[in-house]
């Protein structure tokens, strides 16, 4: 079943994206290993149809079938290879948030970034629990609960200080705090947070990591003059406001960042299953699924 399931989504994903004959292959040869770089590779792949696919609702059925295979996977691993086996399931539980986001699904996505962080946790992987929290702030930003998303982003910032220094996880947090402090009309503390978050500009080498982070700061001039415009008001660093081009004085797009913004992010299907209650869609029949019931994380 395991096998038959991952076989399916390489087919379909190669349908959506060119996938080359040595890609396939490799993808293939991981259906018979089933370890978590297989799901690790898989997930990377799933990314990238995402990031191409013209209807991202119809990535979805994909994600949930590679979900179900690693929960039947993890039943029964030694201790390491369920703590990696998180981590490629707190990968994938972020591209399902995102689906259930670009589908206007916020509930459904607050469930799945809560799975994604509760995988990463288990897993001990600092930088993606950090981001699985900075995509939870994200729905409370969207909904204007601008003191909640300061909560969940003073957690990923003290998680993300655990983690590797090199990639731009801290950074990334310090952007969205940028947008919930301006939110909540502080002035001082959003600066501080864009100041911070500009300081990925002194990383050197790769830092991104797959598909759950990709910032990189090439848009903080536009967040900065965002920002100031969300506040009411153009601060002493112009040049942010004058790369902004959100007109006159009227209220910004503030709660998607220009990282979750664009032409090329178009209104999308619903990606879950249409059924009662909410939370639905993120496993069949039922409300949103708890971690002990679809990871069986072990505590601690």
């Amino acid at each position: 079943m395991i096998r038959r399931k991952f076989l399916r989504a390489i087919a379909v994903t190669s349908a959506l994206v060119a996938l080359s004959t040595d890609e396939s292959a490799a993808l293939a040869e991981g259906t018979r290993r089933g370890t978590s770089d297989d799901f690790l590779r898989m997930n990377d792949h799933l990314w990238q149809v995402y990031r191409l696919a013209r209807a991202k609702g119809s990535v979805y059925p994909i994600v949930h079938d590679q979900l179900a295979t690693l929960n039947d996977t993890l039943d029964g691993q030694p201790e390491v290879e369920a703590r990696s086996l998180c981590r490629a399931a707190g990968d994938l539980f972020q591209l399902a948030g995102e689906l259930a986001f670009d589908g206007n699904r916020y509930t459904d996505a607050a469930a799945s970034y809560t799975l994604a962080a509760s995988a990463g946790k288990e897993a001990k992987s600092y930088d993606l629990w950090a981001c699985a929290l900075v995509r939870h702030a994200y729905v409370d930003l969207i909904e204007h609960r601008y003191a909640d998303a300061a909560g969940a982003l003073s957690a990923a910032e003290k998680v993300a200080r655990r983690g590797d220094s090199s990639l731009s996880t801290r950074h990334w947090v310090a952007s969205v705090q940028a947008e919930a402090y301006a939110g909540l009309g502080d002035l001082s503390a959003c600066e501080r947070s864009l100041d911070e978050a500009e300081k990925v500009t002194d990383l050197n080498g790769p830092v991104q990591k797959g598909g759950w982070l990709r910032f990189h700061g090439s848009r903080l001039a536009e967040e900065r003059g965002a920002r100031y415009l969300q506040l009411g008001r153009v601060g002493p660093r112009r040049e942010g406001a004058q790369h902004c081009s959100l007109p006159g004085p009227t209220r910004p797009r503030s709660v998607l960042p220009a990282s979750r913004r664009g032409p090329d992010r178009p209104r999308v299907h619903r990606c879950e299953a249409p059924g009662p209650g909410p939370g639905h869609g993120l496993r069949p029949g039922g409300a949103a699924p708890r971690p002990s019931n679809l990871l069986r994380l072990r505590r601690p």
